[in-house]
């Protein structure tokens, strides 16, 4: 049996709000379990509500959707963050997904183009919109020097050696007390933090940096 896919939403405009609950809600397998109109609404409702999915507008009133991205990442790992803005600005994309955004998507999307994202950082992926894609890989690569580890929480690091001795999300998460699906999400900031695309690239990046520190 498919799994319900629980989504908070998050816009101060009602009648947009209202048709991206009522777009969610005609698919059999999503649910839209809250609605919230500024940061601090969505925040507190995810932290109560642990939805799989905040849907999340960037210019809310109050604390906006940067700051609420952050917070909810923080403190709900588990839940994922999709960004649905009408910000085509390269800065926007970036500050969201380096506050732990896993989809931006842009308001002009269908329907289908919405479910799409959806199911696609259900199923642990990043999603960007296509148009934008191009941009933030240039902007995120374009600085060689950086050491990406150190974006990396004790946690994520954590988590990565651990893939790196060769565990499996289950046994990660028997080993660290966490449910299976924190991890998955916990290892999707890391691949996003790394710019890697799959867990055996970052494994291996990983062992390199470790030989190259006891060198």
């Amino acid at each position: 049996m498919t799994e319900t896919i629980r989504i908070l939403v998050a816009d101060d405009h009602p009648l947009f709000r209202e048709g991206v609950v009522n777009t969610l809600g005609d698919e059999p397998d999503i649910e839209v379990i809250a609605e919230a109109s500024d940061g601090e609404g969505a925040v507190q409702q995810t932290v109560e509500l642990l939805p799989d999915i905040a849907i999340l507008d960037l210019t809310m009133p109050g604390i906006g959707g940067i700051a609420a991205t952050s917070e909810i990442s923080a403190r709900c790992p588990a839940t994922a963050v999709l960004i649905l803005t009408v910000s085509e600005d390269t800065d926007d994309l970036l500050q969201a997904l380096k506050a732990g955004a896993r989809g931006y998507v842009l308001k002009g999307v269908s329907g289908q183009g919405l479910i799409h994202a959806v199911r696609s950082v259900t199923a642990g992926e990043v999603y960007i919109t296509p148009a934008l894609a191009s941009g933030i890989l240039s902007e995120m690569t374009r600085d060689d020097q950086a050491d990406p580890f150190e974006s990396l929480t004790g946690r994520e690091h954590e988590i990565l050696e651990l893939v790196a001795a060769g565990l499996t999300n289950r046994e990660i998460g028997e080993r660290l007390y966490l449910a299976e699906k924190t991890v998955k999400h916990y290892m999707t900031n890391v691949l996003q933090k790394l710019h890697v695309r799959s867990r055996v690239e970052a494994a291996l990046l990983a062992q390199r940096r470790s030989f190259e520190n006891r060198s």
